[in-house]
């Protein structure tokens, strides 16, 4: 009796998942969605509609111009978005011998390799055609079969990707092969029902297109104002001041540490580690670290015993920071509840002593001083930043009451952008639970 039971609970359970929690109105009679694999929703009419781009031999940076067919990287291929801000081109006759990984706009590019494997965008409509690289799949609905918006949407899902993760080889970095990918299964219902549900997830995804453009005009707005903000390399006035500073003197250029003291952090003492359970000593490593501040959600803890050894690098909450290893160049404030926490080796802190945080933050962070900081770093086999190099850093001053109108001039719109950004979060988040709702759940065979 109870392996019956057992027997019918997992039938259930295995019928649910080819129906999916949320559905249309105009469909809950609509019967069950039914178990395909992603090959069987490509157009088989037209040539190399399933396809990976060319082997790394048969296209070199030595088949790389300056125009020509735009070559899409691995790094263009976002998570359901095209990132269109690394540009490399081959000639109109490579791309003809590799014809068939061309690929066109409107069409679904999938990523072979991480992270995450097997994520999907669409191919924007710049180009009359573009050549895949070598990690780039190509893959054509029959739109005549299948709602292309529905197909791209659902193998960006949770549940499809989770399938992707658990069929990619790799320790490191996950990979997907074409033979494994196309052999995946997936739920879908009739066109009719693919179609209610592409138009609602596509009109969710112009509010998000229309949000993202915000926050990149907000972020573009404020660049422009600190370039106006603050003087050129070597200059000692800025090009725009606010009317009651007009009149008054030239700003003063001074080195970094005629203003501020900078301290390195400390090492974790070898055969030690760190730990999730929070202690009463947080360690902040660079890793934790965004142009701006600190995630404190990701910091890690040492043991009291370790502590003891490393408790004279430690950050304030009206400290700087710069990171000098790793990731280089990285600029923030300590946030209140890491007060007194301990910093990693990799970062330096910087204690303010006659100038504004905020102001030197903000300047910190600009185009200017950014460009400064990339070209001092050392050119060894682990870039570093020198102490002696940060210690000379020009930093042009003006008054206290200037340096003050200009952070707050910045804040404000760092605050529009914080805004501007819970308010994409939020729009993503909507869809991602949405889309869980909208999609079956389904496992892969065994």
């Amino acid at each position: 009796m109870s392996n019956k039971m057992d027997a019918t609970t997992m039938t259930q359970a295995i019928r649910r998942e080819l129906k999916p929690r949320l559905r249309f109105p105009e469909f809950q009679d609509a019967g069950e969605w039914v178990e395909i694999k992603l090959i069987d929703v490509t157009n088989k009419k037209i040539k190399w509609s399933f396809i990976g781009g060319p082997f790394g031999s048969n296209l070199k940076s030595s088949d790389y111009v300056a125009h020509g067919i735009r070559i899409i990287q691995l790094q263009n291929i976002g998570d359901a978005q095209f990132h269109d801000d690394y540009k490399i081109f081959t000639t109109e006759q490579k791309a003809d011998e590799l014809l068939s990984c061309n690929i066109y706009p409107g069409e679904i590019i999938l990523s072979k390799m991480g992270d995450p494997v097997g994520r999907a965008c669409l191919i924007p409509n710049k180009h009359a055609r573009y050549l895949m690289c070598s990690d780039g799949i190509r893959l054509v609905i029959d739109e005549q079969l299948f709602s292309k918006y529905f197909i791209y949407s659902l193998i960006n899902s949770i549940y499809f990707r989770e399938l992707v993760e658990k069929t990619a080889t790799g320790s490191t970095r996950k990979r997907i092969g074409l033979d494994d990918l196309k052999n995946l299964p997936m739920v879908v219902p009739k066109l009719k029902e693919q179609q209610k549900i592409a138009d609602c997830l596509s009109s969710i995804d112009d509010l998000i297109t229309a949000q993202t453009q915000k926050l990149a005009a907000l972020k573009t707005r404020k660049k422009g104002l600190m370039q106006q903000l603050f003087p050129a390399e070597d200059e000692t006035l800025p090009k725009l001041r606010f009317p009651e500073f007009r009149d008054a003197p030239e700003w003063d250029l001074k080195p970094l540490d005629k203003i501020c003291e900078i301290k390195g952090g400390k090492r974790i003492p070898k055969g030690f580690s760190l730990t999730n359970e929070k202690t009463d000593y947080p360690y902040v490593r660079v890793s934790d670290m965004y142009m701006g501040g600190i995630d404190t959600s990701s910091v890690l803890y040492v043991p009291s015993e370790i502590e003891k050894q490393i408790r004279n690098y430690k950050i304030s909450k009206n400290d700087l920071f710069i990171t000098v290893a790793g990731t280089i160049g990285i600029v923030g404030e300590v946030p209140e509840e890491l007060d007194n926490a301990n910093l990693t080796e990799n970062a330096n802190k910087i204690v303010l002593k006659s100038i504004g945080k905020k102001y030197l933050l903000h300047y910190l962070t600009g185009e200017s001083a950014q460009q400064l900081i990339s070209s001092s770093v050392t050119n060894n086999a682990q870039p570093k930043l020198a102490l002696e190099r940060i210690r000379l850093f020009p930093i042009p001053v003006p008054s206290p009451e200037e340096q003050q109108k200009i952070a707050d001039s910045l804040s404000s719109i760092d605050e529009l952008i914080i805004a501007q950004t819970q308010k994409l979060d939020t729009l993503k988040t909507h869809k991602k639970a949405l889309m869980q709702q909208l999609f079956p759940a389904i496992d892969s065979k065994e």
